[in-house]
């Protein structure tokens, strides 16, 4: 069952609303304000402050005391209902069209907001000579959600700051920069026409122009009438985001390598022959502050000490020096110990949250992230059901001993990803209370994953599971926090995995499954129902979905499982993200790499390369790349104060 995580209903000393700066968002049906809540982000070994400016939604109309005295209660309540159900929910189900609308009105409620307050901010300092604004300013757009600013950048500058078209647009054209962060196409937003022009007819009548603009570009630089149909950011009766995000920004990135190359080559190909110099590559990283210093509190010291300092934690480069120390041994001793403690940290935490008892001597084999089909949860389930089996036949099977643990959460509209949800718990149930495996197996699916809980388990991590389909991960971040805490990855070609691998180097960790570059061939011929029929206990494992050996609560979960491995549907083949496909040589990496721990000074040494190698995946490092590279600012060094 699913709860609401209701944050903010207590107090939170630090956030301060600023009342005195709200600002008004008009819709076609209704006017809100947005009340700025700021929150001081603090940094490490600084004086200084950062402000994460949040914004919460208030009515633009009191509550109507006519309507309440007049006995119609609900009538009197249900337009601030309406209101406050615009920030209720972050990205509210949108499988249904009013979930559509609210989800449109929210995104543009959040842009509206924040524009009007980097305009307004503007203004103060210069009136109404914008010449300067593109100097001063740079959005980065963050997928698709935030592409509304688009639009809404130019209404205001040409409704309520008179400018031009040609000179809003030139403005808007030079601040705005495009992060695409996915390439599934679900997730690369198209909205009806008719959202639009219900909720916001002027934000529509510019979208319009702009699209007029980029058909008239497109002829001159000699796409054809198809091509541009498919390009414009409007056609089909949608407004297509992504499509409308790069044709306005001025740089467009990807977040890894390859996922940066699949832009370029296949997913806006016509963009890239059109405007080669808009594209780049950034690869994602993470923050050593938090996720090696102050969640593993241990190893930062044990690599501070090692290194004379604790400069690393500002240049992670650094570490590359101690490489070198993997052929102590009583060093990497030191390092054993800091991952058994780290262990039953989270054995003690998984005991209290979830009353399941995991001894921390077992390999701590660990897949956590958002819960999605390409992430390919279910095929760790299923090879874990084909473990279980291979267990009770085989007492004496030579096999380390394994807790499987779990955190994912899914989105509200995801029938399958709540299905596999239902898997991984009932395959825990059936694991967990059968006393011939249980003291050789745990399976362990965390609720309520959040970041606060990733603190305590990516230090306790043995093996990092990173197994998306091959071409659809674009990054991923949680491959580098387990890189830096000292786990092993096993994962495919996809993503950061790629480039973690180059780092690494091929004996430190346990890659699988087939190269990008030979997939699509691979595709062409697969059928599912060849693997489930010869994989070597594939069938049983799969069938578990369907032959009453598991219960899904009479939902249909696991019967819609089954069919979308093995069936398929009029518009798509059977087991699109080739669970089946890569199953035998995702179990064969894995017991590589359950036979590699055996040795647990050769573990460490592994574990040591990865952590001293894991400098590349610094946020520092990516931060630079976009300030010296696509928002061309310099650092500066600020005094205490």
């Amino acid at each position: 069952k699913e709860y609401p995580d209701a944050w903010m209903e207590l107090p939170y000393p630090f956030m301060v609303m600023r009342r005195e700066d709200k600002v008004l968002v008009r819709y076609q049906d209704m006017d809100v304000y947005a009340v700025p809540m700021d929150l001081p982000v603090t940094g490490s070994k600084t004086a200084n402050i950062s402000t994460l400016r949040l914004w919460k939604v208030e009515p633009a109309e009191e509550f109507d005391f006519n309507l309440f005295n007049s006995q119609r209660f609900d009538d009197a309540v249900i337009q601030r209902n309406r209101v406050k159900d615009i920030c209720r929910v972050l990205y509210p189900n949108d499988t249904t069209y009013d979930g559509k609308v609210l989800r449109v009105r929210q995104q543009y409620f959040f842009v509206s907001a924040s524009l009007q307050n980097i305009v307004r901010g503007y203004r103060e300092r210069h009136g109404y000579d914008f010449s300067s604004f593109a100097d001063e300013n740079i959005i980065q757009l963050n997928d698709t959600h935030p592409v509304l600013a688009i639009p809404e950048l130019m209404r205001l500058l040409i409704d309520e700051n008179r400018q031009s078209w040609e000179e809003a647009w030139a403005i808007v054209s030079s601040v705005f920069a495009f992060t695409n962060h996915t390439i599934m196409q679900e997730a690369l937003e198209k909205w009806d026409l008719e959202i639009f022009r219900y909720l916001f007819p002027r934000i529509l009548e510019i979208i319009e122009k702009i699209d007029g603009q980029f058909r008239e570009e497109a002829f001159a630089f000699g796409f054809n009438e198809d091509e541009i149909d498919a390009l414009a950011p409007v056609h089909d009766r949608q407004v297509h985001m992504a499509l409308l995000a790069i044709y306005a920004s001025s740089s467009v990135n990807g977040v890894a390598k390859i996922h940066s190359q699949i832009l370029k080559d296949e997913v806006f190909n016509p963009f890239y022959i059109w405007h080669p110099e808009k594209f780049s590559n950034k690869t994602n990283g993470v923050t050593p502050r938090r996720w090696l210093n102050q969640c593993n509190p241990e190893l930062s010291s044990m690599l501070t000490r090692l290194s004379g300092s604790d400069s690393w934690l500002t240049d992670m480069e650094e570490l590359k020096k101690l490489q070198p120390l993997a052929s102590d041994t009583q060093e990497m001793r030191n390092l054993i110990e800091i991952k058994r403690k780290n262990k039953e940290k989270l054995s003690r935490l998984i005991l209290e949250r979830e009353s399941i008892h995991v001894d921390p001597s077992f390999i701590f084999d660990v897949q956590i992230k958002r819960l999605h089909e390409y992430k390919r949860q279910l095929m760790n389930a299923l090879e874990i059901i084909d473990r279980y089996f291979l267990l009770k036949e085989n007492p004496g099977l030579d096999m380390p001993p394994v807790a499987y643990i779990f955190g994912a959460k899914a989105a509200p509209g995801y029938f399958l990803a709540k299905a596999t949800i239902k898997f991984i718990n009932e395959i825990a149930f059936m694991v967990n209370t059968d006393l011939d495996v249980s003291s050789r197996m745990r399976v362990v699916f965390l609720h309520n994953y959040n970041v606060s809980l990733a603190e305590q388990i990516f230090p306790a991590a043995d093996i990092s599971e990173q197994i998306s389909t091959v071409g659809m991960e674009a990054s991923g971040t949680g491959n580098m926090k387990f890189m830096m805490n000292g786990a092993l990855t096993v994962g495919t070609y996809d993503g950061a995995n790629i480039e973690i691998l180059e780092q690494v180097g091929k004996d430190n960790i346990f890659m699988f499954g087939p190269r990008l570059k030979d997939f699509p061939e691979t595709k062409k011929f697969y059928t599912s129902h060849w693997q489930y029929e010869h994989v070597e206990g594939l069938k049983r494992a799969v069938d578990t979905l369907v032959d009453g050996s598991l219960s899904d609560g009479n939902t249909g979960m696991f019967r819609a499982l089954y069919d979308r491995l093995l069936q398929g549907s009029s518009y798509e083949k059977a087991d699109p993200y080739y669970v089946l496909g890569d199953f035998a040589d995702y179990r064969k990496a894995r017991n590589e790499a359950y036979a590699a721990y055996k040795n647990q000074i050769d573990w460490a040494r592994m574990c040591w390369n990865n952590i001293c190698s894991s400098g590349y995946f610094s946020s520092d490092r990516t931060i630079e790349d976009y300030a010296r590279e696509i928002w061309k600012i310099e650092s500066k060094h600020l005094e205490n104060v």
